[in-house]
């Protein structure tokens, strides 16, 4: 919100849990920058107590400058002086990042992974004991403040660890508690699933301009269908069947595009998708290439 001369305006939030926490993002990636982003906006912490490491110097400048944040090359900094560790880097150098903080992190810490596939039991046994360990896995939507995150706890991880962790989350959308063995099917399901919508939008978008609309007005209304789509789904908590069956009225359009939708197997081909993706994760968890 802006006043009428267009400075910000001054907020007074609730006082968060995570006030009072140092957090420490090992990675400056896309994922660390919506967190980021949502918790100094959010007004959840203060952003000098947050901190940045990375590889590369241009990069963290970029987010020293967006969020008036802490940042620093040196990843064994950031785990020496932070009470939670966020570990954004891809699952592929996970083993050599740990292998690097692991004895800079102090009994009491709590880290928070968010690389795919790498289950909790693997991060424990590269870290000190007295660390505890959550897992999460965001997806990019969390950039606009409207990410879905499954958090899992580790073998020593507390109710308030969870606490946090879904305190982080829930400021950049929504997050929901599972049992560690479900997050390689989110990875597949919600933390893969933009790139299917993404790719439904823009089959939705050509078929729009086939028909004779503008691209541009083709793709801000599908991308408006998609949206209030989940939100009715969200905000009513029916059943998607349910749902589709209020659009379809008999002999009408929308049964008629239904029927060749099935026809084509488009079904199928996204239960495919996220079971293939799955196994990827897994994969991945696996040391997988």
């Amino acid at each position: 919100m802006r006043s009428a001369g267009g400075l910000r305006a001054c907020y007074t939030h609730p006082v968060s849990i995570l006030a009072t926490h140092t957090i420490g993002f090992i990675g400056g990636g896309n994922m660390a920058e919506a967190l980021i982003r949502g918790l100094v906006r959010g007004g959840h912490i203060a952003a000098d107590r947050i901190s940045v490491s990375g590889p590369r110097q241009e990069r963290l400048d970029e987010l020293e400058a967006a969020y008036a944040i802490k940042v620093t090359t040196d990843n064994r900094e950031v785990a020496r002086t932070s009470g939670i560790v966020v570990l954004a880097v891809k699952p592929q150098i996970l083993d050599k990042v740990l292998r690097d903080i692991g004895e800079h992190l102090a009994a009491g810490t709590l880290v928070i992974s968010i690389a795919a596939g790498v289950d909790t039991e693997a991060i424990e046994t590269a870290v000190a004991e007295g660390v505890r360990v959550v897992r999460a896995m965001p997806n990019t939507p969390a950039l606009v403040g409207a990410g879905a995150t499954a958090i899992a706890p580790g073998r020593h991880s507390s109710e308030a660890d969870l606490a946090t962790a879904k305190a982080m989350f829930d400021a950049v959308g929504i997050s929901v508690v599972l049992e560690e063995h479900h997050l390689d099917a989110v990875t597949g399901l919600s933390g893969s699933g933009p790139a299917y919508i993404f790719l439904i939008l823009e089959a939705l978008s050509d078929a729009g301009v086939k028909v004779g609309l503008s691209r541009r007005n083709a793709q801000r209304l599908a991308a408006q269908t998609v949206m209030g789509s989940a939100k009715m789904l969200l905000e009513t908590d029916e059943h998607v069947g349910h749902l589709k069956d209020m659009v379809t009225s008999p002999g009408g359009t929308a049964i008629a595009g239904l029927h060749t939708l099935e026809e084509g197997g488009l079904r199928t081909t996204l239960i495919n998708a996220v079971e293939t993706a799955t196994k990827r994760a897994r994969e991945l968890g696996r040391g997988g290439k």
